[in-house]
């Protein structure tokens, strides 16, 4: 059986400066035996007819203390500077050993007292130390913990474990370092200590991402072979952005004022909804220049619905499929200047190409990229995909089309949690708010309806025969248990 620890063994170290110093002394000495900390005080130790002077050099040199205590007010730095009295006595004997084992934790001052230049009354070998603030009551409470941790040689504060490298840079190794880091860093740290200028740091984060990821769009002829692996290649680069999208979403969404973090998503999604286009300086280009830009805008528009899910922000995802979002300067001359959320899906015919050029045979390679994708622990691809069939969804049961690409890795009998837990009354309600409907009836009539107006026979098809969108939404059980 493994013996218990030895208590640590102080012993403290004062100044008889006045009968009320002695007392305050004395308290603390209680309180440390209190919290495990034997505790050798001369008030109690030092018996008439010893030998105060060996008692004191005793208690210093002592192997079996582990610790001696230095409570330093005006009075005991001037006495241990002169080498005066007892206090000098100590001083003698403390600062050879501090001298001799630099690297020494034995001796532990306390500041009781300070100078008007705001310096702490120390003694001058003590200066280069770490100390501990005792000058007033709240200090005391407040550092308390601090000293016990000390003595019983558990730090308030541990080292955490050192960690693996960040797989950005091995990822992305033959490119720089995202220039938001710093950015979002800073912007995570005022969001999580609720600081008054978040929208400060919200913006320059926003800006400088925003520049990057229009840096990435094409402005010249493309010097490839195959401009198919350019678009991947763009993709790549773009996925840590997109994680650091998705991180300030679930981060700030999470707390902030839902009137207040709608509007910032429908300005942060306008904004990316411009990166698909063209740049408004460019007069000539070639389709397919920017399919990039385009399956990142569709990507991180599903990735916001499954965050706003996850974060019960309902009521936002309905205000995103409802709103108008107007289009970039360069898309204005098509006469309309606003679009709903359908102008964030995403089509690649360079994908599409490049299927046939390698003869993969896929169904859907925008698909298959987006599942490839799918690297985060907190939105899994089962999250993206349910989030296309809220999108499809609220597409069906208004004038809107949206083709849920990422449904071809939903089986027949594939069903989602959010659905399935609409069965009940309570959930449906969620499911209801992000949808505009006022009941399951009026929902199973309008997607009925809409999936007539798609052309989509039996409520299934987009050549996913093997998908039941009306199955994998619930529809016959929704809202059926009180």
């Amino acid at each position: 059986m493994k013996s218990a620890e030895p208590s640590p063994k102080a012993f403290i170290s004062y100044s008889w400066t006045s009968p009320t110093h002695c007392d305050l002394i004395r308290s603390y000495a209680e309180r440390l035996r209190s919290d495990g900390i034997d505790t050798i005080l001369d008030q109690w130790d030092l018996s008439e007819g010893q030998d105060k002077y060996a008692f004191m050099e005793k208690m210093v040199t002592d192997d079996s203390v582990t610790h001696v205590l230095v409570f330093s007010d005006r009075k005991y730095a001037e006495k241990a500077d002169a080498r005066k009295a007892g206090v000098g006595t100590e001083s003698q004997i403390m600062s050879k050993e501090i001298y001799d084992k630099v690297g020494q934790k034995k001796f532990i001052p306390l500041v009781c007292e300070w100078k008007a230049d705001g310096e702490p009354y120390l003694p001058a070998f003590f200066h280069p130390r770490k100390w501990i603030d005792f000058s007033t009551p709240e200090r005391v409470n407040e550092n308390w913990e601090q000293l016990i941790h000390a003595l019983h040689g558990k730090p308030l504060h541990t080292k955490p474990a050192l960690g693996k490298p960040p797989s950005y840079l091995s990822e992305n190794k033959d490119k720089p370092a995202l220039p938001t880091i710093g950015k979002f860093a800073t912007l995570r740290e005022a969001i999580i200590n609720n600081k008054p200028i978040v929208s400060l740091y919200r913006q320059d984060f926003l800006d400088t991402a925003f520049a990057y990821a229009d840096s990435l769009r094409v402005r010249k002829q493309p010097e490839v072979e195959h401009f198919d692996e350019s678009v991947l290649e763009t993709l790549r680069v773009l996925l840590p952005l997109r994680d650091q999208f998705i991180d300030w979403i679930l981060l700030e969404g999470a707390a902030a004022n839902e009137t207040a973090f709608e509007e910032t998503i429908v300005t942060f999604l306008e904004r990316l909804l411009a990166l698909k286009y063209r740049p408004s300086e460019l007069k000539s280009w070639k389709e397919g220049w920017f399919d990039a830009h385009v399956i990142f805008v569709y990507e991180l528009f599903l990735y916001v619905i499954a965050a706003l899910v996850r974060l019960n922000r309902f009521s936002i995802n309905h205000s995103l499929l409802n709103t108008h979002y107007m289009l970039p300067e360069s898309e204005l001359d098509r006469g309309q200047d606003f679009k709903g959320f359908d102008e964030f899906y995403g089509y690649s015919r360079t994908l599409e190409y490049r299927n046939q050029r390698l003869k993969l045979r896929r169904m859907d390679l925008v698909a298959d990229l987006m599942k490839e994708r799918s690297t985060r622990a907190d939105i899994p691809f089962r999250e993206v995909m349910q989030a296309e069939l809220i999108v499809f969804l609220a597409a069906a049961v208004s004038d809107s089309r949206w083709y849920p690409r990422t449904l071809i890795y939903a089986g027949w009998g594939s069903r989602f949690p959010l659905f399935v837990r609409a069965t009940q009354h309570k959930h449906f309600e969620k499911l209801k708010t992000m949808l505009g409907v006022s009941s399951a009836d009026e929902l199973r009539e309008r997607f009925k309806k809409g999936c007539e107006k798609l052309k989509i026979n039996q409520w299934y098809n987009f050549g996913m025969e093997h998908v039941s969108f009306w199955a994998a939404a619930n529809m016959d059980a929704l809202d059926t248990i009180q």
